[in-house]
């Protein structure tokens, strides 16, 4: 397993293509953002606890270097003094600080090459993120001014359409004036007939009795001898 994840749910070279396709870009935009950002936190706090790796084992090695020489000048102290025996034991304890001392720096060494590895890896996730970032800034705007021309749309469409063709709204308001017009003149027409229509039956009612009272006379001047 690398150090850190090398190929992520959503890495540069997949982004662009995701993007072309994706209905709200800065959404998964951000969704990079967050996952590069869990990266790079981690890998800073991974970094961290190389670096204290590699120091104590480089301090290990250093040690086991410096008994190492330490006891090639007991063996010599020891052989000048006529020591033999002793001087092979320091040789001995030597060997194991020898051996220990390439252990160490053996570990040293890759601890230090996996070091270099995360910090490169931190280099270009860094630099991912902010190239990314820049490109939300960009797409953020385009998305902005999308949601505003829908908007605009949205609130005019009507507006503009009635405009287009002003002169269906005009004689829309020709016909309801119009039929407004004909109301009023069968109104005025049925009142009309109403008045002269009374005024027929008063006429006739006053000729009714004007000829009884003709009629009446003329019975009242016969009675007393008179003829036409």
């Amino acid at each position: 397993m690398s150090i850190v994840r090398r190929i992520r749910d959503i890495t540069v070279a997949t982004l662009n293509e995701r993007l072309e396709k994706a209905e709200d870009p800065v959404r998964l935009i951000d969704q990079f953002l967050w996952s590069t950002r869990e990266d790079i936190v981690q890998a800073e706090k991974l970094y961290q606890q190389y670096s204290s790796h590699s120091n104590h084992l480089r301090a290990q090695w250093l040690q086991a270097e410096s008994q190492k020489e330490r006891r090639e000048q007991q063996a010599l102290t020891a052989l000048k003094a006529g020591e033999e025996n002793m001087a092979r034991i320091a040789l001995h304890e030597k060997a194991s600080c020898e051996e220990r001392s390439a252990q160490y720096k053996e570990l040293y060494e890759q601890s230090r090459q996996s070091s270099i590895d995360l910090e490169d890896q931190l280099r270009e996730m860094r630099s991912e993120y902010q190239t990314v970032y820049d490109k939300r800034e960009y797409y953020a705007a385009r998305m902005e001014s999308i949601r505003l021309q829908q908007r605009m749309n949205s609130r005019f469409n009507g507006s503009l359409d009635s405009a287009a063709n002003p002169g269906t709204v005009f004689r829309k308001m020709e016909d309801r004036i119009s039929d407004m017009e004909q109301e009023a003149r069968s109104l005025r027409d049925v009142r009309k007939i109403g008045r002269e229509s009374d005024a027929g039956a008063i006429g006739n009612s006053i000729k009714s009795v004007i000829e009884r009272e003709l009629a009446e006379l003329k019975r009242k001047l016969e009675k007393e001898g008179w003829s036409s």
